[in-house]
Parts: C-alpha cells; sequence; structure tokens
C-alpha cells in the first residue's frame, strides 16, 4: 500500500456511513475499531511514515460528513439508536472484511529488489514496478553432521509472483573474500551430499533480475559438526546356542570327566552289585570248604 492508494481504504469506510454518516464517531466500537486499525493493522500493511497520514484521511472522511448542509430528507445531523447501530454495524463489518483479508497487495518484499506489475489508475494501465528495499536478506546459521547433506535454501515468499527474475547464483566465500562459483539456475536450493569438515564456511546466494540490481542476497554461515554416533542395539530375535529351529539336528556335545563323575548310580544298580557281591563271596567260602575237607 502507497499513499496513492489510501483514497481506495477512505473511500471503502467512506462508503458503509449512510444513512448515520458521521454520527457513527458517536459509536464507541467505531473509535475503538479505528483505533485497532492504526495500532494493529498497519504495522504489518504499510510503512511507518504513512501511518500518520492514512489515519488523519480516515478520521476526516468520517468526521467530514458532520459538515454537510442539513437535508431533510436524508440528514438532520441526529440519528436514533437503531439507526446509528445498524450504520456503525454496516462500518465495523467492512472494517472487519479489510482488516482480515490480510492482503498485502503493493510491495509485500522487505527486502530485495521486487519487480511488480500494477494497474496504475489514472491510465488504466499495467506497468511494473520496482520495489527497492534493503539489497541484503540477511545472514542464515546451518549447522550439519559430518557425512549428512547440507541444503541451502534461497528462495523467499515473493519470489514466485516477482517479475524479471534470472537465476539462483550459489558462491563459497573464502576468507580472503574471494568467491567461487558453486551451482546456478533455476533451482533455489543448493545441497552438498555427505559433507565434510573442510565444508564449512560462508556462502552467498544472488538471485539476479533483468537489471543490473540483483533481486536477493543471502549469506549462510554453515558449521559442521562431529559424525553423529549410532549405538547398535541387539535384536529380539537372535537365538541362542540352545535353541534349535525346527527341522535341525543337534548333535549331543561329548561329557567331560566332570560330568560323568557327577552322575550317580540308580539304586537298582547299587542293589544288583551288592547281591553279586554276596554271591561271589559265598562261592569262595564254599570252594575253601571243599579244599580243607
Amino acid at each position: 500500500m502507497e499513499p496513492q492508494r489510501l483514497s481506495l481504504l477512505v473511500a471503502a469506510l467512506a462508503g458503509c456511513l449512510l444513512p448515520a454518516r458521521g454520527c457513527v464517531i458517536c459509536d464507541p466500537k467505531v473509535v475503538e475499531e479505528l483505533s485497532s486499525l492504526e495500532t494493529n493493522y498497519l504495522p504489518g500493511h504499510l510503512e511507518a511514515k504513512h501511518h500518520k497520514d492514512v489515519m488523519k484521511r480516515v478520521k476526516q472522511a468520517v468526521k467530514d460528513f458532520q459538515d454537510l448542509p442539513i437535508d431533510e430528507d436524508s440528514y438532520m445531523g441526529v440519528v436514533d439508536e437503531a439507526t446509528l447501530e445498524k450504520a456503525s454495524w454496516s462500518l465495523l463489518k467492512d472494517l472487519k472484511r479489510i482488516t482480515d483479508s490480510d492482503v498485502k497487495v503493493f510491495c509485500p518484499n522487505k527486502c530485495g529488489l521486487m519487480l511488480q506489475p500494477l494497474i496504475w489508475c489514472s491510465t488504466c494501465q499495467k506497468q511494473v514496478h520496482s520495489c527497492r528495499k534493503s539489497r541484503s536478506c540477511g545472514e542464515r546459521k546451518v549447522k550439519v553432521h559430518q557425512m549428512e547433506d547440507m541444503i541451502l535454501d534461497c528462495e523467499l515468499n515473493w519470489h514466485k509472483v516477482s517479475q524479471g527474475l534470472t537465476d539462483y547464483s550459489f558462491y563459497r566465500v573464502w576468507k580472503n573474500n574471494s568467491e567461487t562459483l558453486m551451482a546456478k539456475g533455476q533451482e533455489p536450493t543448493l545441497t552438498k551430499t555427505m559433507v565434510s569438515p573442510k565444508d564449512a564456511g560462508t556462502y552467498r546466494c544472488e538471485l539476479g533480475t533483468v537489471q543490473s540490481t540483483p533481486a536477493t542476497i543471502i549469506h549462510f554461515h554453515v558449521t559442521v559438526l562431529p559424525k553423529r554416533i549410532v549405538e547398535e542395539t541387539p535384536s529380539p530375535n537372535t537365538e541362542t546356542q540352545d535353541e534349535t529351529a525346527p527341522g535341525e539336528v543337534t548333535l549331543d556335545r561329548p561329557q567331560t570327566s566332570a560330568t560323568l563323575q557327577s552322575q550317580s548310580p540308580g539304586p537298582e544298580k547299587v542293589l544288583r552289585h551288592r547281591l553279586v557281591g554276596l554271591l561271589i563271596g559265598a562261592i569262595v567260602v564254599l570252594i575253601a570248604g571243599v579244599v580243607t575237607a
């Protein structure tokens, strides 16, 4: 929005005043909304140097109706409460429609050079207007881990609606202020895969125009961090040595001497050994008796 377009806002507001005309200024809600227009809406849609002029014209447009000649058929300088409320509601409704639209129709760029097509009301001709702001669009800090991808994004939201743009150029800026061109084209991003510590430093992006002045200049300060440490955890599906999959045959492991010694004989074997011992002893006694006889 520019001073030439102030009349549009004033006309939109003034057209809502009939039939109460200047009486709407008597409604506290109207006064409150006009104050909100100045403090909340204009800062995000108009340069600060124009705020005072806009509010002066808006308020004057409202008050000017008080000075109109009295016309008994339309305006008598007084109004009943119902008509005042109706006129105020109409004004507030249209005022809210303006503020809720959040449209920045004139030079939406906060930095750089934007070539914006506009229609000049005096001639109804469409021309390209140069919206010139600060050449530099700031500096950005980028942190990336070693062996990962570095992505530098140079695109701003108003680039797609601007005319006369050419190519994005990415430069590596060295300590002696010399530069090396790394990429140039329509792509607004620069991607460097598997970065290493030598990739840390300063980079510059410049968006060209058909004019001699670039549209956007952005500096990137890249810091390469150490490689991420990934801790490996054992899989919960890992089988132990004692587990056997279906259909597999597991050979018995040979038993050690310690294992054999730990195995004690059963009760039947112990009784059998004792009977054999008694039988052998009886035979020995019998043979000894025969020999003696």
